[in-house]
This record gives C-alpha cells, structure tokens and sequence, in this order.
C-alpha cells in the first residue's frame, strides 16, 4: 500500500510543481511589469523587488487551489485513461484507498491557503501599497503617466513621454494647467520638454519647462482676454508631500488581518450597529471570502477528482479545459457575493458557500457511483 500511495503522490507532486509555477507567474505579471516600469523610471532594484514580493503570498493564495484543480484532472484522467485505476481495483484496492494521499494533500493545501489569506496576503498587499507610494515619493518619473492628466498641488499635467537619460529626469510634450481663484484656467501652459527633479526632505517636485508658450487669462468679466507669451524656461515648484506621503486613518478590510477583521467588527456591534448593517455586512462577506477561497483545495478535490475519473482521457488539453470551467464557477460565487455586499437584505455572506457545497455535493455523489461499480 506504501508504494502504491507513494505512486500516486509523486505523480501528482510532479504535476502540481509545474502548474503552480506557470499559474503564480501568470498571476504576478501584472506586478512583474510595474516592478520593471519602477525599476526603468528610476526606483532601486531593491524595492521594486521588495514590491513583488510582497504581492507574492496573495499570488499564492489563488494559485495553489487551481494548481491543486490542474494537477488532480491530469493526474487521475491519465490514470482512469490507462486503466491503472480499473487494475487497483481489481487487485482490491478501494477508490477511498486511492484518492487517501490525495484527500491529505489537499487538507494541508488548504491549510497553507487559510495561513496566506487569513494572516499573511492581505497586510502584505497592504505594506506593498504602501511602498508603492513612498517609492513614487523619490522617483520624480513616477509622478507622470503619458496620456494619463496628472493632479499635482493645483495644477494639472499632461505629457506625452518621458525618460530618465544622463543623470536627468525628462518629460516631452508637456501641457500645464494653473487654476484660477474661481476654478477656470487661469494659465494654459505648453512646453516642448521639461526636467523634473524631487527634494524628499522637503517634499517639493521641481518641474523645469523648456521652449513653453503660455496663454494667461487678464481681466475679470467682460474685460477678461487672452495673452500669449514665450519663455525659454519656466520653473515651477509643487508641494507632493500631502498627496504620496500620508498615512490612510482607515485601512480597507482587504489589507486587514483576520484578527483585525474581527476587531473591526466587533467595534461595529458595540456601537450599535446592526449586524445586518453594510459594513458589519462587507466584513463578514471578506471573512467568508477568504475561508471559501483558501477551502478550494479540498473543494477541487472532491468534484475533480470523480469528474478526471470518469472522463478518462489522457489528453492535457481536456484536463485544463475541465480545470478552468470548474475553477471559474468556484470563483464566479466571490464575484457574485463581492457584487452584492452592500445589499445586506441579500445576505451575501453566505452566497460564496453556494458553489462549495455544491462541488462537495457532486463529489460525494460521483465518488459513490465509482465505488460501487
């Protein structure tokens, strides 16, 4: 019974450290191109590198259930496909005696995933936020999107480029907007390019505009006209420190730690207020969020398992199709609970539990029918 159970171990092992390498990596990619973006604008290596990490145990937390899907639907359907399922059974091998290393791996698996998304992933995502902002705060780049208007202090910034060459941080064509007192423009400024440079102790951005023509609005009422005029250079110093460097007095519960999520709640109840109101509903939505999710494995487990056995094919391709429409129905009931959390009357909480049970349902009934054959 050892070797058969190591047989089936190593088998799902192997597979598994593959899925759960391809799917953490496709997971972190948008976070792998904002580390690169960081690292091109001008921010230390080692933050950046920092920031991915960071973003690491959330990856983790979604991709170990779904590797977990993967590995089950490839491993079993290749086994039923080549009748080593029918052979051990033969031999008076039970199917409960089969699946036994399987049913422990996914418990442990579940186990890890409850660690990362009850204790570990939210906080983390948390302090990857905010490293974000004070690594905005000395990279003067970082401050401006291409295409994107730019809100810094009062004025507003368009540009077309920008690049870091020479020890110097340059922006191209560079459109600027001063307000006046009433909230129209008092000032329209455009400049072929300009320098950008940051004081942290400061906290003050520099923007130095070359070649700028600007048009300023004189007058007041019907006396109100336009002036054109030409500067070679224009130097304008703007305040960031109340944008990047503040300190959020409310944290959102996605950053929050269980035990925080709970302390939060119970604050809300000893105030008064309803259990049944939104925010005592939007906590307890994410509380059962992160349960569910981190329950996937065994949840897989139970629905892939007889569904890989019965199918019986060899082929890849058939696995991760049945893996990805399983594991998009599991998800589909957080999305549809996260929709619904600010409509308590519906009682979102409790629909993310919808597709668990009914995986695990399924499960026992498919099991059951493979059992008594």
């Amino acid at each position: 019974m050892f070797i058969l159970n190591w047989y089936v171990t190593k088998n799902f092992l192997a597979t598994f450290s593959m899925a759960i390498v391809v799917l953490t990596f496709a997971m972190t990619g948008a976070n792998l191109m904002k580390v690169i973006e960081y690292i091109s604008e001008g921010v230390s290596p080692l933050i950046a590198g920092k920031f991915l990490l960071l973003g690491m145990p959330m990856a983790l937390a979604f991709s170990i259930p779904w590797a977990a899907l993967v590995s089950i639907m490839l491993v079993f359907g290749r086994m039923s496909a080549d009748n080593e399922i029918t052979a051990m059974r033969a031999c008076g091998i039970s199917i409960l005696q089969i699946i036994s290393p399987i049913i422990v791996s996914s418990f442990l698996l579940s186990c890890l995933c409850l660690w990362l998304q009850l204790q570990i992933g939210p906080p983390a995502l948390g302090e990857a936020r905010d490293l974000v902002k004070s690594a905005a705060a000395n990279s003067p780049l970082s401050f401006f999107t291409p295409g994107i208007p730019v809100q810094l202090g009062n004025l507003t910034i368009f540009i077309d480029g920008k690049e870091s060459s020479g020890g110097e941080d340059r922006i191209y064509g560079v459109q600027l907007y001063v307000p006046d007192n009433d909230g129209t423009t008092k000032q329209d400024i455009l400049a072929s390019h300009g320098v950008v440079s940051v004081e942290p102790s400061t906290q003050v951005l520099t923007v130095t505009l070359y070649d700028a023509l600007l048009e300023t609005v004189e007058g007041t009422g019907k006396e109100r006209r336009k002036e054109h005029s030409y500067s070679e250079s224009i130097e304008l110093h703007v305040p960031f420190g109340d944008r990047y460097n503040q300190k959020d007095v409310f944290i959102k519960d996605k950053y929050l730690s269980y035990k925080s999520l709970f302390a939060r709640l119970a604050i809300y109840l000893k105030r008064g207020m309803d259990a049944a109101g939104v925010d005592a509903t939007a906590i307890n939505v994410e509380i059962n969020q992160r349960i569910a999710l981190a329950l996937a494995p065994i949840a897989f487990m139970m629905l892939g398992m007889p569904l890989a056995i019965r199918t019986s094919r060899r082929e890849t391709s058939i696995g991760l199709c049945l893996s990805v429409a399983l594991g998009a129905l599991y998800y589909g009931g957080v999305l549809v609970s996260d929709a619904l959390r600010n409509h308590p009357n519906l009682y979102p909480q409790y629909v993310v539990w919808i597709p668990p049970l009914l995986f695990q349902l399924f499960g026992v009934v498919y099991l059951t029918k493979i059992a008594r054959k």
